[in-house]
């Protein structure tokens, strides 16, 4: 095979590969477009590999760039000499070329069971050409199973969080290198090098969080795991040099208290810079900021990851002895100071939370958390408590008042003023950065009046009690992302409110209003001829938007179209963009 032929087929045959990596990779995003554009790139490089393999031409007389595909397609049908491909398989061929043509210049949307036909197509009659011209067979020789088989595993080591929990039998015991396996249950029984090699599957670190793996042991292997260390080790060669081979068990309980005690001493240097004496409100302060200077809350966010991680640590090193503490080295009283650590820490961590407004909103999950225990949980009926469980501060505040959401939410600060309102300040700072890219009009006048607050709280301009009711309206104000003069055509709508906000107090605001009301029959609403605007611009964007457009250029484009036929400027357009692009609505 001549040189260029053989560089053309290996580059088509990757461009294969990795169309068929893309169609079976588990994310979405441009998965379609991507795996045609492949797919049309490895044959007509394939087409081309053919055409010089059988002696004929890729370039034109004078010419330096090669023949384009369909081309390729005309001389592997017709030229004598080099013909390969029937009509049939031509067909195939150029249907593959159209649907990369669409994808690459605009967009290509085509059914899941229509995307793995033309991929089914594509593979089959790739290999029948490369049988056919080269004499090679390029078809995978594994079956459905097998390729079930060596996708799972490649989610399993690659994208772990696709691929949680992977059942074997007698498979992956040699070869398989997994880093994020962590838990390994062993339901047979094994013994010597096969024991061995399974309870090594979990050997391996993966990143900070990781510093073990475990072995969960259902057949009571653990004499037969250390018969196995000791057919392994009797086998280790000690005369290379270097570090030594030997594999160490180690006393369980032993490494269980020097765990322990690394964390509460890892804690207690992470806490040490904590200004005295060291109570809630100087704990906020450290891992919160100062609630006048906006920025804190965001760039004190590694403090509290390493407080939330140290907290997860001591928790789980804690759990694996906590039953056996005396065994382990523990006398009385240092059982004691361990528990009092262990409650401290938690406390500190709730504190934290709350203060930062980073405590779990389990909305989201409720009804999935629902149907599964109606689905798997046998219990009575539930019996309702409170009806404000599980719910936000801001929310809190929002449906039962600033008192009540205090008492409840923020007792554990023992009626500290100063940590209270800082906890408050700080949950609706959060908020406020959460929803800015939704309604930066909106939320940037939040965020001043929450400087305003804080500024005449600290100076003691106004009483405690005056101080909780301003703070109060405006966490409900942030809260709901509603303002008070909000028209009543905007109150169900985030998307338009956003698009009014937005377009209302703006540079552009007064040239707009002008081209508006020349044309009050088409945009003014009410009166009103930025909320005109907001209107046609809402309806624009609901009327022209494709399915899964966000993140996908050709379909982004779309939307901006219609954007620049209301606004016709550039600027414009490309400032309003990223506002609809955040909403969910649209």
């Amino acid at each position: 095979m001549r040189k260029e032929a053989r560089m053309l087929l290996a580059k088509s045959l990757d461009s294969l590969v990795l169309a068929i990596e893309r169609f079976n990779s588990p994310w979405d995003r441009g998965r379609q477009e991507v795996m045609l554009i492949l797919l049309d790139r490895a044959f007509e490089l394939l087409l081309k590999s053919a055409i010089l393999h059988k002696g004929g031409r890729i370039r034109e007389a004078r010419e330096k760039e090669t023949i384009g595909f369909d081309k390729c397609v005309r001389k592997c049908v017709s030229e004598e000499g080099v013909k390969c491909l029937t009509n049939e398989q031509a067909l195939t061929v150029q249907i593959v070329n159209s649907l990369r043509d669409a994808a690459q210049h605009y967009m290509v949307h085509v059914s899941e069971q229509q995307l793995y036909l033309y991929a089914q197509a594509g593979v089959t009659l790739y290999g029948d050409i490369v049988q056919a011209v080269f004499g090679q067979n390029a078809k995978s020789n594994m079956t459905k199973t097998e390729t079930y088989e060596e996708r799972a595993k490649r989610l399993f080591t690659k994208e772990a969080a696709n691929m949680k929990l992977l059942v074997v039998v007698d498979k992956l015991l040699t070869g398989f290198d997994a880093p994020p396996c962590t838990y390994l249950y062993i339901d047979k029984s094994m013994q010597d090098h096969g024991l061995f090699q399974a309870i090594c599957r979990v050997n391996r670190l993966d990143g900070e969080d990781k510093d073990f793996g475990y072995i969960v042991d259902y057949k009571d292997l653990f004499k037969k795991v250390e018969n196995a260390f000791a057919v392994y080790t009797s086998e280790l060669d000690h005369s290379a040099g270097g570090a030594d081979p030997e594999v160490l068990l180690q006393d369980r309980l032993k490494k269980g208290k020097e765990r322990l005690d690394n964390a509460i001493e890892g804690l207690a240097l992470l806490c040490e810079p904590v200004e005295p004496p060291k109570g809630e409100l100087e704990h906020i302060h450290y891992f919160c900021g100062n609630t006048e200077i906006p920025a804190n809350l965001k760039d004190r966010e590694p403090r509290r990851a390493a407080l939330y991680k140290a907290v997860v640590t001591l928790v789980r090193t804690y759990a694996n002895i906590a039953d056996e503490l005396e065994a382990a080295g523990y006398g009385a009283a240092d059982i004691g100071r361990t528990k009092q650590s262990l409650a401290h820490y938690l406390n500190v961590r709730e504190i934290i939370r709350k203060a930062s407004g980073e405590t779990l909103d389990l909305k989201a999950y409720e009804a999935d958390m629902r149907h599964l225990i109606d689905t798997y949980i046998e219990a009575d009926e539930p019996r309702t408590i409170s009806p404000f469980d599980n719910m936000g501060l801001l929310e809190l505040i929002v449906k039962t008042g600033i008192a009540n959401a205090i008492a409840s939410h923020l007792g554990g600060l023992k009626g500290d003023k100063d940590a209270i309102a800082e906890t408050i300040e700080n949950n609706v700072r959060r908020k406020i950065i959460q929803e800015q890219l939704n309604d930066p009009a909106y939320y940037e006048k939040m965020s001043t009046l929450l400087d305003e607050i804080i500024t005449t709280r600290k100076a003691k301009a106004i009483e405690y009690e005056e101080y909780l009711k301003r703070i109060a309206d405006l966490a409900r104000r942030a809260e709901s992302g509603l303002a008070d003069d909000t028209p009543e055509l905007l109150k169900n709508s985030r998307g338009l409110r956003a698009l009014y906000n937005n377009l209302k107090n703006t540079r552009g605001t007064a040239v707009q209003a002008k081209r508006v009301a020349e044309a009050p029959g088409e945009y003014t609403v009410s009166g009103d001829p930025v909320l005109g605007l907001a209107v046609k611009l809402d309806a624009a964007v609901k009327r022209v938007r494709p399915d899964g457009w966000r993140g996908v250029q050709p379909r982004e484009q779309v939307i901006k179209a219609a954007l620049y036929e209301i606004l016709r400027d550039e600027a414009e357009v490309e400032r309003i963009f990223p506002i609809i692009k955040a909403q969910g609505e649209y």
